[in-house]
C-alpha cells in the first residue's frame, strides 16, 4: 500500500541544485510528490511504496548535490492523494526564515569546459555558472534564494537561458545566476589616461596592459582586486608604493595546479584545499627558485597562493600575477564601482568592470594547513556564511574585536560568523561592520536578544555593543579565545587554555596575552601568565619593538640600543610613565626580534614576530628555559628566555639557531606550565589560541611537546586562531551562560 510523507530538509539547501536533485531521485524510483524552498529551506511531498521512500530519504541523507550541506531532516505522515508525477511548486516566502544561504563557490569543471568549447555559446563567457559553481553570498539580498532576491534581478533571462532554468534535467535548473552573453553581465575596460575604445576586447586589452606593468584594478566576487605581473618588480614596486603597502607580502593567483606547483611544495592537503570548490589563499612553502619578483614576499619562507575560483580569473591570469585586495592599507576592499574609481583612482592604470552588481563585500580567505587539516588564518569568501553548532539558548549578537573583526549571530544551535570585516579604526571598516550586521539579521531572520562583546572600554565593537541597550554580557579577551577554540572543535571544557597574543583587556585593568587558563565555555580561570613588563610609550611599542627589548631590560651596548631615545624609553619603563603593563607573548617576540636585529619597526601587525620565525632554523633542536614560579596564578619569567638570547648574541651564535632556541624554549614552557596545572586540576587537553599560534613553528613545536607528554591538544581547524574567531567564541560563551548550571 502507497503512503505519502511530508519531508522538510533543513541546512545550505538552497541555489545549491537541491530540488532538481530531488526531482530526479524520485522519478528515478517512481514516486510522486512536489518540491519547494521556503523560507525555512525545502518542503517534500513524496508518495509511493513504503520501502521507495525509505530509498528516497536515504538518498537525501547521503548523497545530496556537491555544495548542498543536509542538516536537518524531518517527515511527517500525509494523506494519500494517488497523484501521478512529480513536479517542483514555486517558492514560498513567508514564515519563520531558517533557509541558509550557500557560500560562493568556484567554477566547475563543467562549466569550464563550456567556456573553453568554441562551438559552446558561452564560449569566453566571463560570467559561466550553474546550479554547481558560482555567486551565492555575495549576490543575495534576501532570502528564499530566488532571482528576485539577488543581483541578478536586473538580467531578464533569454529564451534559452530561461529553457535551462525550467528544463529540470538541466544543470542549470533553478540556477538563480544563469546567463548568457545574450542576456547576462558584460565587461568593460576603463583606462583614465586614455580614451575609450568601443572596438577594443576588454580581456584582450586587460591582459595588455597587465602585461606592459600596469596595475590593473579587477571586479571580482566580493569585491575590487589589484593586480600585477609577479615577475615584474618595478609592477609590483610601483603597487607597494601606490598602496602604501611597504613589506607585507602579497598573494599570487596562478593559472593551473601546475604554475602552483613550480612555486611552492605542496603537501596533499593543500593542492586539494587549492584546486577545491572554496578556493581559498593557501600560504605554502615557497620553491627557493621560485620565478617570482623580490618584492612579492621578500625574504619569506611562505607563499599565499590561490589557483583562479571564477570565469573571469580564469581568462584574465595566463602567468602568475599578484592579486590583493582593491583597497588602500587599512580599508575595506571597495566593491561598488563609482566608490571603487575613486578610492582606487591613484593606484590602478586601468579598470576591468563589470555590470552584476557586488551586494556583500567579501575579502579572499587565507588558511595553512597544519597536521592535515585546515587551519583558517581569515576566514571569509567561500566559508562564510556556513554556520557552525553551537549550543543552543536565545539569539546572540557577539561583536568580536577591535582588529580582525568578525561578529557572530547565533541562532536554534547555529553560529553564523561573518566574512572579514577588518580593523575597527576608520568609519569605513566600521559601517561595513554595522552593514554586515545587519544583512545578517535579515537574511537569518534572527532578533538578538543578548549582545556579546570584549571588555575592552575603547574598543568600537564594544561601544556598539553597549549603543543597542540590550542585556549584554562582557567576555574577556583570551577567554574569548579559548571558547572559541573549544566551539571550533565541539568541546566543552574545561580544559588547560593557552591564549597567546598580542594584548587583551585583562580583567585586572592590564594587557594580557601570555595567558594559561582553567576554561570551559561558562568561565575561566586565571592559572598562570607571563611576568608583566611595561610597554614604554603604548601603541608606539607595538610599532616599535625596539621600545619592549629596552623595557625587558636589554644591555645598552648591543647595537639595538644605539639609539638617542633608548635612555627615555628605559626611564618611561622605569616611572611607568605612559607605559601600561602587558603580560604579552606577543611582545615578547618583539623584544627578541628587535634583540636579534630582524625588526625593532613595523610596517604591519604581527611583522616583527612572523619575520623572527622565518629567520629560524628548523633543525635546530636546543631550547631556552624560563623559571616557573608561585602558583594560582603561577608567572613565567619570560625575560630569562630573551637574556639566553643576548648571551648567545653575545657568543656569536648565528641568529637563525637563536631565533629557534627561542621557539623552543617558548613551547617547552607550555608542557611545563600546562603539566603543572595538570597536577592541580586533574585536566589533560589542552586548547591552543591567539594570534601567536599562527606561527607554525611554534604551534608544530608545542603541538607534539604536549601530546608527547600525554596531553590531548585541541587546535583551531574552522576559524582562525586570531582576533577574527574572537566573536565566535563570544557567543558560545553568552549562550552557555544562558543555561543552567
Amino acid at each position: 500500500m502507497d503512503v505519502r510523507m511530508g519531508v522538510r530538509v533543513e541546512g545550505v539547501v538552497q541555489g545549491v541544485g537541491f530540488r532538481p536533485f530531488v526531482h530526479g531521485l524520485a522519478t528515478g524510483l517512481g514516486l510522486s510528490g512536489l518540491v519547494g524552498n521556503d523560507a525555512a529551506g525545502v518542503f517534500i511531498e513524496v508518495e509511493g511504496a513504503p520501502d521507495e521512500i525509505g530509498r528516497f530519504l536515504d538518498g537525501l541523507r547521503t548523497r545530496p548535490p556537491r555544495l548542498a550541506v543536509v542538516d536537518r531532516l524531518t517527515t511527517r505522515r500525509l494523506d494519500v492523494r494517488g497523484r501521478a508525477g512529480f513536479t517542483i511548486v514555486g517558492s514560498d516566502a513567508s514564515g519563520e526564515r531558517r533557509a541558509l544561504v550557500p557560500w560562493d563557490s568556484a567554477t566547475c569543471d563543467d562549466c569550464l569546459r563550456e567556456m573553453r568549447d568554441p562551438a559552446d555559446r558561452r564560449y569566453g563567457y566571463p560570467f559561466v555558472n550553474c546550479t554547481n559553481c558560482g555567486p551565492r553570498f555575495t549576490i543575495v539580498k534576501d532570502v528564499p534564494y530566488d532571482r528576485p532576491n539577488t543581483t541578478m534581478a536586473g538580467f531578464a533571462m533569454c529564451g534559452a537561458c530561461a529553457a535551462e532554468y525550467a528544463d529540470p534535467a538541466d544543470r542549470r535548473f533553478h540556477a538563480q545566476p544563469v546567463c548568457c552573453p545574450a542576456c547576462g553581465p558584460s565587461l568593460t575596460l576603463h583606462v583614465p589616461a586614455a580614451e575609450p575604445d568601443a572596438a577594443c576586447d576588454p580581456l584582450t586589452a586587460a591582459r595588455g596592459l597587465l602585461a606592459a606593468g600596469a596595475v590593473l584594478a579587477v571586479k571580482g566576487l566580493g569585491g575590487y582586486h589589484l593586480a600585477v605581473r609577479a615577475a615584474s618588480g618595478s609592477a609590483v614596486a610601483a603597487l607597494r608604493a601606490r598602496k602604501h603597502r611597504e613589506d607585507k607580502p602579497f598573494a599570487v593567483m596562478v593559472p593551473d595546479l601546475a604554475a602552483a606547483r613550480s612555486l611552492c611544495a605542496l603537501s596533499g592537503a593543500e593542492e586539494a584545499l587549492l584546486t577545491g570548490p572554496r578556493r581559498p589563499i593557501v600560504l605554502a612553502r615557497r620553491r627557493p627558485d621560485a620565478a617570482l619578483a623580490d618584492a612579492v614576499a621578500a625574504g619569506g619562507r611562505h607563499l599565499g597562493l590561490m589557483l583562479p575560483y571564477t570565469p573571469l580569473h580564469h581568462l584574465l591570469v595566463t602567468e602568475p600575477v599578484v592579486l590583493t585586495s582593491g583597497n588602500v592599507s587599512d580599508e575595506p576592499i571597495a566593491h561598488r564601482d563609482a566608490e571603487a574609481l575613486e578610492r582606487l583612482g591613484g593606484i590602478a592604470d586601468g579598470f576591468l568592470l563589470h555590470d552584476r552588481p557586488i551586494h556583500t563585500r567579501t575579502d579572499d580567505s587565507v588558511v595553512r594547513v597544519f597536521q592535515g587539516r585546515t587551519l583558517p588564518v581569515r576566514r571569509s569568501r567561500g566559508y562564510t556564511p556556513e554556520p557552525l553548532p553551537i549550543p543552543e539558548g536565545r539569539p546572540v549578537l557577539a561583536c568580536g574585536a577591535e582588529l580582525k573583526n568578525t561578529f557572530c549571530l547565533t541562532r536554534d544551535g547555529r553560529a553564523f560568523l561573518s566574512h572579514h570585516i577588518g580593523d575597527l579604526e576608520n568609519y569605513e571598516t566600521l559601517r561595513a561592520f554595522e552593514e554586515g550586521i545587519a544583512h545578517f539579521r535579515r537574511l537569518f531572520d534572527i532578533v538578538p536578544e543578548i549582545i556579546a562583546h570584549d571588555p575592552h572600554p575603547e574598543y568600537l565593537s564594544t561601544k556598539y555593543a553597549l549603543d543597542l541597550e540590550l542585556p549584554s554580557i562582557a567576555v574577556q579577551h583570551h577567554h574569548a579565545h579559548i571558547a572559541s577554540c573549544l566551539a571550533d572543535n565541539g568541546a566543552p571544557g574545561p580544559v588547560i587554555g593557552v591564549a597567546f597574543d598580542g594584548t587583551g583587556y585583562g580583567t585586572d585593568g592590564t594587557l594580557w596575552g601570555g595567558e594559561f587558563l582553567v576554561a570551559d565555555l561558562r568561565g575561566f580561570e586565571r592559572a598562570g601568565h607571563l611576568a608583566p613588563v611595561p610597554m614604554p610609550g603604548g601603541a608606539a611599542a607595538i610599532r616599535e619593538p625596539w621600545r619592549m627589548a629596552a623595557a625587558y631590560g636589554v644591555p645598552e651596548d648591543l647595537p639595538v640600543a644605539g639609539r638617542p631615545s633608548w635612555p627615555t624609553v628605559v626611564e618611561m619603563a622605569r616611572r611607568r610613565v605612559n607605559a601600561p603593563l602587558t603580560s604579552s607573548m606577543g611582545r615578547l617576540f618583539d623584544a627578541v626580534a628587535a634583540v636579534l636585529g630582524v625588526r625593532d619597526r613595523v610596517n604591519y601587525e604581527g611583522q616583527a614576530a612572523i619575520e623572527l620565525e622565518q629567520r629560524a632554523d628548523p633543525s635546530e633542536g636546543a631550547a631556552y628555559s624560563a623559571a616557573i614560579t608561585g602558583s594560582a596564578p603561577f608567572t613565567v619569567a619570560g625575560s630569562d628566555l630573551l637574556n639566553a638570547a643576548v648571551t648567545d648574541l653575545r657568543a656569536k651564535v648565528p641568529v637563525s639557531a637563536i631565533a629557534a632556541r627561542f621557539h623552543n624554549g617558548i613551547a617547552a614552557l607550555v608542557v611545563d606550565a600546562a603539566s603543572r596545572i595538570r597536577e592541580r586540576t586533574g585536566l589533560a587537553t589542552v586548547a591552543l589560541s591567539g594570534g601567536v599560534f599562527q606561527n607554525m613553528l611554534l604551534l608544530e613545536r608545542t603541538a607534539s611537546g604536549l601530546t608527547a607528554a600525554g596531553f590531548d591538544v585541541l587546535t583551531h581547524h574552522r576559524v582562525p586562531p586570531n582576533d577574527g574567531g574572537i566573536s565566535l567564541g563570544q557567543a558560545a560563551v553568552a549562550t552557555t551562560r544562558q543555561r543552567p548550571q
